[in-house]
């Protein structure tokens, strides 16, 4: 509001303040009516006066001077006069914030409204910055980091940085799009990517096109994480009982390493939120940087292998080829995952209108990527070096470390190496199975409009553990099928991004902005397309060997 100028005049004087309030209502003194503006009472209890006007000021008294009212600093309201006086009615901005807070941190549209406050992703609003470098980093880096070096020996050097590297710019630019689309509503965050993809696309298109991708990103990827850390949890096991044959007498198989790390995954997932699990996060982040760098140290460090090789492997056709790059380009673009988490989040973090939630958020996104390309391409461009085309084409660079290096270094090592990556896909477990507990969860409070119990809770948990467990048990070659998982997530990462950036934004029309999305968007749409009908030629071509409910 702006200025507004009021004066207090004195009984002796004209008793109308200049506020637009006609002299009928507040000078007759028997009228009955309130002197106020409508909506507004005094604290004072109301009286009656008599007033006695004079024209003429007492020759001993002096008249009173019109004191004037000092005007209300901008951002405060209203200023009330009356016969009486002028009444200061201060709101001041917090008050209004207050609304602001509420109607963003409570949203009614696409949020799940008073429901947020009971699901485990906006269960709790204290998030920071060091948090989301903390999610970012764990949801950003893993496992399939492992994977990179396999894209180079179909793609070569040269190939394979400017891939990666444009992949990298361009995950970068999509996570900042998402970041910014988080409060594109003034009165409603969008705490999850699936109400984003409504709002830009409509309630049934949008839940048609990101749904599935979402949830086969999060399913597929907890899956994964079973089969990799049963497997990484018997290597750890032989390593260290190499030579003891009392220990080796009586081993586990291969589904019981499963059940064991799944019941672990599970156990850890009772914590109750996703802020909750900020500390499993910085955990996760710290073993993942630390076991990708042990690897291509020690790789470096052996010189390269005998009889290694970095001419790009040739299929026996053009056909082959093609699709074999299509397949690698799909390993790159699974290794930049977490973009189906990125506004969930977000909306772990307090926002109000002089500091919104995407500030913090980019700064801990930044963080983490920088910490991201520091790990990835030394991982890629150095084991490369070292291995060639002798990279195992299935089981990825922890299977090369033993199968290179097993002899020539220590146990310790890689023991360490083993725990490492135990623990960050228990780690990684826990955020990427937090969008199927929130979905679980919201069909529950929606239906019954309470709260989870916390055995409600714990036993949605151990339900999709148990779930998870099954398909890696039945389906074990899901570990295998990184080119695959690439590109069904593509549109998540690369493509829906722009579109909902066009859709809500409404960028100029023909300007760099509408240029770049619309190209980039129908850019990543075609590569999906091709990279999941590479990823099927290969797996047709080189051929897996499903082995249902015999995990190997």
């Amino acid at each position: 509001m702006g200025d507004v100028k009021c004066f207090l005049e004195t009984e002796r004087s004209n008793p109308e303040c200049a506020i637009g309030v006609p002299s009928s209502e507040i000078s007759s003194p028997n009228s009955g009516r309130s002197s106020q503006l409508p909506g507004l009472t005094s604290a004072t209890p109301k009286t009656t006066r008599t007033t006695t006007t004079t024209t003429t000021p007492s020759r001993f008294i002096a008249p009173l001077p019109p004191p004037p009212l000092a005007c209300p600093v901008p951002g405060k309201a209203a200023i009330v006069a009356t016969r009486q006086g002028c009444l200061d009615l201060e709101l001041d901005e917090e008050v209004a914030q207050v609304g602001h807070n509420h109607k963003r941190s409570n949203p009614t549209n696409h949020g799940g409204g008073g429901l947020d406050a009971w699901l485990p992703i906006t269960e709790s609003r204290n998030g920071n910055a060091f948090y989301s470098a903390f999610h970012s980093l764990n949801s950003g880096i893993g496992f399939q980091a492992l994977l990179l070096p396999l894209a180079f020996t179909i793609l070569g050097w040269t190939w394979g940085i400017v891939s990666l590297s444009f992949a990298f710019g361009w995950q970068l630019y999509t996570l900042w799009l998402l970041i910014q689309l988080h409060e594109s509503d003034p009165e409603t965050r969008y705490s999850r990517y699936l109400h984003l993809a409504k709002a830009a696309f409509g309630e049934k298109r949008g839940k048609l096109m990101a749904l599935f991708p979402i949830m086969y990103l999060s399913g597929g990827t907890c899956v994964a994480l079973i089969t990799l850390g049963g497997g990484t949890m018997k290597l750890f096991f032989q390593t260290v009982c190499e030579g003891t044959t009392s220990c080796l007498a009586n081993p586990l198989t291969n589904v019981e390493w499963f059940l064991l790390f799944t019941c672990t995954a599970v156990v850890l997932a009772q914590l109750p939120n996703l802020n909750s699990i900020a500390g499993v996060s910085l955990i996760g982040a710290i073993t993942a940087m630390t076991y990708c760098t042990i690897i291509w140290v020690v790789s470096v460090t052996h010189g390269r292998a005998a009889g290694a090789s970095y001419e790009p492997f040739q299929p026996k056709s053009d056909i082959a080829k093609t699709f074999s790059i299509l397949n690698a380009l799909g390993i790159i673009a699974f290794a930049f995952r977490g973009h189906n988490l990125v506004l969930e989040i977000q909306g772990t973090m307090p926002s109000i209108q002089k500091h919104p939630s995407q500030v913090p958020m980019w700064k801990g996104v930044k963080f983490a990527y920088l910490l991201i390309a520091v790990c990835l391409y030394p991982l890629a461009i150095a084991v490369y070096w070292a291995y060639g085309n002798q990279i195992p084409q299935n089981n990825g660079m922890l299977y090369a470390l033993f199968k290179f290096h097993g002899k020539e270094i220590s146990r310790v090592v890689l023991g360490l190496t083993s725990v490492l990556v135990v623990i960050n896909c228990l780690s990684s477990f826990q955020i990427y199975a937090m969008p199927v507990f929130d979905n679980l969860e919201f069909a529950y409070t929606s239906k019954k409009n309470k709260p989870c119990s916390r055995w409600i809770r714990t036993g949605i948990r151990a339900f999709f553990g148990c779930l998870a467990f099954f398909i890696a048990v039945a389906l074990p070659v899901l570990g295998s099928l990184a080119g695959l998982l690439g590109g069904i997530a593509l549109p998540i990462t690369l493509a829906y991004p722009c579109f909902m950036w066009i859709q809500i934004k409404r960028p100029q029309r023909y300007g760099a902005m509408w240029f770049i999305n619309w190209g980039l968007g129908i850019l990543g749409m075609v590569l999906s397309f091709l990279v999941i009908a590479g990823a099927v030629w290969s797996i047709v071509d080189r051929g897996i060997k499903p082995n249902f409910f015999r995990p190997s």
